[in-house]
C-alpha cells in the first residue's frame, strides 16, 4: 500500500490546498479507508466508525489486540446522539466545560457502534476535537471517526506527522499533514456512566479541573498483575498496559529537588559503567548533572512547565530513539496537574511486563 500524503494548513483551512486535502482524506474516510488526522493532543489513525471492515483496517495497520479499545470522534451534538444512547448530566457538564477539547467521555453506545470500537463492552468513547483540522475533516467526512493514536500498539504516540510514517508509511492510506500537535498528549478518559466517575487515564484536562467544574471523579487505581494475562477487554484505552514505549530501556528518576538532580546524576554514573549508550530527557534543572555525561541528550524545556513538558515528551523519547539510544534516563515531575499525565505515560512505558 503506498501511503498518501496530504497537508492541510490549520490557519487557511479555505485555501486551494488544504480544501483538496480535507476532501481527499474525507473520500477515503467515506469508502472504508484510513487516514492519520492531527489533533489538539496527538495524530489518530482515523476509520468510520461506523464501518466494521473499516475499524478492522485500524486493528491491522497498528497491530493493536482486539481487546483495546477506540476512541469515537464527533464533530458536533448531533453526531453525538448517532453514537450516545444517553448523556448523563455529569456528562453534560464537562461538554458545556471542555468540549471542543482533549476530554472523551464513557458513555452508553448505540447498537450503530460496532462491538470492535469497544471490545465488546457496553460504554463507547467520544470526545469532540479542539483542532481546526480534525474538526474540518469530520464535518467534511459527515461520519464520526474511530481514531487511536497513529503509531504500532505500544509504541511512543506521534506527535508530527513523520513521527506517524515512520511507523506506519505503506499501513495506511493517507497522511493528514498539519504540522505539530499542541499538548503532545492523549485526551483525558473518564466514565461518566459511574458515581462517582472514573478517570481511567489522566490527561490533558486534569482530575482537578474536572472536579472544579461540578463532577465528582475519583482516579482509577490499576493493579500491576505479578503475572500478567491477555485481557478479555479493557474499560479503557491507556489502561493496564505497557504503553507509550521507546525502543530503548527507559529508567525513571523520582524524588524531589536537589535529591531528585543527584539520583539522576547516580543513574547516569552508573548507566556509564554497562556501556550503554545513553540518551537524557534533560529539562533545563538537571543540566548540572549531565555534564561532559557524552550522553545524546534532547532538551527537554522548563521543568517547572508542565505543559511544556508534556507537549515535547513524545517527541523526546522519540528523538532520542532515532539518534541511537539503548538506555534513556528521564526524571519524573510532579504528580500533579498535567504531572499526573506525564507521569502516567512514563511509567507504562518503563514498564518490563
Amino acid at each position: 500500500m503506498q501511503t498518501l500524503r496530504l497537508t492541510v494548513d490549520a490557519h487557511d483551512l479555505t485555501s486551494e490546498i488544504s480544501r483538496a486535502s480535507l476532501k481527499r482524506a474525507a473520500e477515503i474516510l467515506r469508502s472504508g479507508g484510513t487516514v492519520a488526522m492531527p489533533t489538539e493532543t496527538v495524530y489518530g489513525l482515523g476509520a468510520n466508525a461506523l464501518d466494521p471492515s473499516a475499524i478492522a483496517k485500524i486493528f491491522a495497520a497498528k497491530e493493536r489486540p482486539s481487546w483495546d479499545p477506540l476512541i469515537v470522534h464527533i464533530s458536533d451534538t448531533e453526531m453525538l446522539r448517532q453514537v450516545a444512547a444517553s448523556i448523563p448530566e455529569s456528562a453534560a457538564k464537562l461538554i458545556d466545560a471542555f468540549w471542543p477539547g482533549p476530554l472523551t467521555l464513557l458513555l452508553p453506545k448505540r447498537d450503530v457502534i460496532p462491538s470492535a470500537v469497544t471490545a465488546g463492552r457496553p460504554r463507547v468513547g467520544a470526545r469532540m476535537p479542539q483542532h481546526p483540522v480534525a474538526h474540518a475533516l469530520i464535518r467534511e467526512a459527515g461520519v464520526p471517526i474511530a481514531a487511536p493514536s497513529a503509531n504500532r500498539f505500544g509504541r511512543t504516540s506521534p506527535t508530527t506527522a513523520e513521527h506517524v510514517a515512520e511507523d506506519l508509511d505503506g499501513r495506511i492510506d493517507a497522511i493528514l499533514d498539519s504540522g505539530e500537535t499542541n499538548h503532545g498528549l492523549e485526551s483525558t478518559v473518564i466514565d461518566v456512566c459511574e458515581d462517582p466517575c472514573i478517570v481511567y487515564r489522566p490527561g490533558v484536562i486534569s482530575l482537578e479541573e474536572i472536579c472544579a467544574a461540578g463532577v465528582n471523579a475519583i482516579l482509577f487505581r490499576e493493579v500491576v498483575e505479578t503475572h500478567p494475562v491477555e485481557p478479555a477487554s479493557l474499560p479503557s484505552p491507556g489502561v493496564g498496559l505497557r504503553h507509550y514505549a521507546p525502543k530503548a530501556k527507559l529508567i525513571l528518576i523520582d524524588g524531589d529537588g536537589e535529591v531528585q538532580i543527584a539520583a539522576f546524576a547516580d543513574a547516569l554514573k552508573q548507566e556509564q559503567q554497562n556501556d550503554a549508550i545513553l540518551g537524557l530527557m534533560l529539562p533545563d534543572a538537571f543540566e548540572s548533572a549531565a555534564k561532559e555525561s557524552g550522553a545524546i541528550i534532547y532538551r527537554w524545556g522548563n521543568w517547572s512547565d508542565t505543559e511544556e513538558l508534556a507537549q515535547r515528551l513524545f517527541a523526546g523519547l522519540r528523538s532520542l530513539d532515532k539518534a541511537g539510544a539503548t538506555v534513556i534516563l528521564c526524571p519524573l515531575p510532579v504528580a500533579a496537574g498535567i504531572g499526573v499525565a506525564i507521569r502516567d505515560r512514563l511509567l507504562k512505558a518503563a514498564r518490563t511486563d
